[in-house]
């Protein structure tokens, strides 16, 4: 069995570090062996691990079985992790949060338990005081909601605090609420998904008024594998270029991969065209890697996004 340290924030952290933004990272793990591993793959791969709190008695793992149709199974195993007992204060989040520039967050980790989710919105409350960009990955997993409470109920309100939203039509739905076609995928028109993205990105920015960035993907795994992304920004929405291939290694990390994408062109101020591109680029190389996290850099993204254009 081949083990690998990753995880949503985890794998753009280590996407961004690799494109030079410095990075720290903020969990919270048992004081072991096993965690001392971990700290050394984020310190080997140039990410500040100073934040990580130590407390609990175990790490959060899943299984992943790699199906050659693509869709291989998940088995989950967080339940009494060391990061599920977190509780409100036990984070010194104007220490973790001195001198920087940029939180981003996920919503797989929110669908631990309330608890979880409440530290999240301590972590936004403080980043907010600050002036601190917020970001968040909308990446829904029906398997991890098992607390009580419905995703619609927790992540509105954490919503609130973010500048930059990340996901896709169907999980800003089940997430945020906002509308969803249904019938969408009978079109079988990119022209229909585009326009969906547009409208979903639309009533984002209207629902929340701190957010000024939504992106979204597409992934569809047919006879062969096609991907493209959408960023609206200013009113205006830019498509990816548009990215086949009926060779697919892992499917793992992708979506985290474009999330560091986007991070890295903002934070950067690039043009928001490059961006989108860049970060779709970004995300469809980690297709062709093994693992969580990917491992290329910008010179190597940016001949994907050349060879596809």
């Amino acid at each position: 069995m081949q083990v690998y340290v990753g995880g949503a924030e985890a794998n753009v952290a280590t996407a961004l570090a690799g494109w030079n933004v410095p990075v720290k990272y903020c969990t919270v793990l048992p004081d072991n062996f096993m965690s001392k591993h971990v700290r050394h793959y984020l310190e080997y791969n140039n990410i500040f691990a100073s934040s990580i709190l130590l407390a609990g008695n175990r790490i959060g793992v899943y299984y992943l079985e790699r199906g050659a149709d693509l869709k291989g199974s998940v088995i989950y195993d967080r339940e009494h992790s060391a990061f599920s007992e977190v509780k409100r204060g036990m984070i010194d989040w104007d220490t973790v949060l001195h001198d920087v520039e940029w939180f981003n967050f996920s919503a797989i980790s929110l669908a631990l338990n309330e608890n979880v989710a409440d530290v999240c919105l301590e972590a936004l409350e403080a980043a907010s005081a600050k002036n601190i960009t917020i970001s968040v990955d909308l990446n829904y997993r029906s398997r991890l909601w098992k607390y009580g409470k419905q995703p619609i109920e927790v992540m509105p309100q954490l919503v609130e605090y973010c500048n930059v939203v990340m996901g896709n039509i169907w999980s800003a739905n089940t997430l945020l609420g906002t509308a969803i076609d249904e019938h969408v995928h009978e079109k079988k028109d990119k022209q229909a998904y585009l326009d969906h993205a547009l409208a979903t990105s639309e009533e984002i920015i209207q629902k929340f008024a701190k957010c000024k960035v939504v992106a979204n993907t597409f992934r569809f795994d047919q006879k062969e594998l096609l991907y493209y992304t959408t960023m609206y920004k200013d009113q205006q929405q830019y498509a990816s270029t548009e990215f086949t291939t009926n060779r697919v290694v892992d499917r793992s990390g992708s979506g985290d991969c474009f999330m560091a994408g986007l991070i890295y062109g903002l934070y950067n101020d690039h043009a928001p065209q490059d961006i989108v591109n860049y970060a779709a680029a970004a995300a469809f190389g980690k297709l062709q890697e093994e693992g969580d996290a990917t491992g290329h850099d910008i010179l190597t993204v940016a001949r994907i996004e050349t060879e596809n254009k």
